[in-house]
């Protein structure tokens, strides 16, 4: 779906964006000039981290639905359309933990994760990357960039997150599968790999700093800026060579793996 209106602006989708992480990506990219759809699936929430972007003056609208619903993943991406004109970055941020070792992780718990996890990346990924298509066949606006969001747990283990483990590893997979068919659209697709991060949920934990601070080389546990900083690279031009890699910002923690459980 195009709309006739022409944009020279960038588009960017973000999924799981109300709080945390996404909400920080989303709030940097609209501060540097990219016109920002941002879903939650809480809609007050939503609405909410969209209207904080605009109050802070960036362009910003919220689109709250399921984003591991594929009929939804397809809304947002004709709603990008319809609002702003196009669809040049896609960040699927949307995800879910649950603890639990193999022994007492339910069916209903493993699909739960890997309907958000998996699921609902793969088919952002895909249906963004058709309208990326669709916009250089019609107006001449190539390429664009795909980001996927793993976790230090895809590359080591860690207790109590055997299905979680099993998504971030697979999406630094589909990352570098996706090299075959997303390149010659000019559109290069990346992960990154976040360590323990102090968000609205980690700091409600009064253990996890001086926890993760011990454990961690570099002394602290990363912050939101920390991950910010590094999407907003792999979503730049400047790394427009860059695709299917996985970038991990953990402050060294997966270079000794020490888990949080251990003295």
């Amino acid at each position: 779906m195009l709309t006739n209106q022409p944009t020279t602006k960038t588009t960017a989708i973000i999924t799981g964006a109300g709080i945390g992480i996404g909400f920080a990506i989303a709030k940097a990219l609209a501060q540097q000039g990219t016109q920002v759809l941002l879903n939650d699936f809480d809609a007050s929430v939503a609405e909410q981290a969209a209207e904080a972007i605009r109050q802070a003056g960036g362009l910003c609208e919220a689109c709250p639905g399921d984003a591991s619903d594929v009929t939804f993943v397809q809304r947002l991406v004709d709603t990008a359309v319809d609002r702003f004109g196009s669809v040049d970055l896609a960040i699927a941020n949307a995800g879910i933990t649950v603890f639990g070792d193999i022994f007492t992780t339910t069916p209903e718990a493993f699909q739960k994760i890997v309907d958000l996890n998996l699921r609902g990346t793969f088919f952002l990924a895909q249906r963004a990357a058709m309208q990326m298509r669709q916009q250089a066949d019609t107006i001449g606006r190539r390429g664009g960039s795909v980001l996927f969001m793993s976790s230090v747990v895809g590359h080591i283990a860690h207790p109590g997150l055997p299905v979680y483990s099993m998504t971030k590893a697979g999406l630094e997979m589909l990352a570098r599968q996706l090299v075959i068919d997303f390149s010659p659209l000019g559109i290069n697709v990346n992960a990154i790999a976040p360590g323990a991060t102090l968000t609205e949920r980690t700091l409600d934990d009064p253990d996890y700093i001086p926890t993760w601070s011990r454990i961690t080389p570099m002394g602290r546990p990363g912050t939101v800026d920390d991950i910010t900083n590094a999407a907003l690279f792999l979503l730049s031009p400047a790394s427009r060579h860059i695709t299917g890699q996985s970038l991990v910002i953990d402050g060294g923690w997966s270079s000794v793996g020490v888990p949080p459980t251990v003295e």
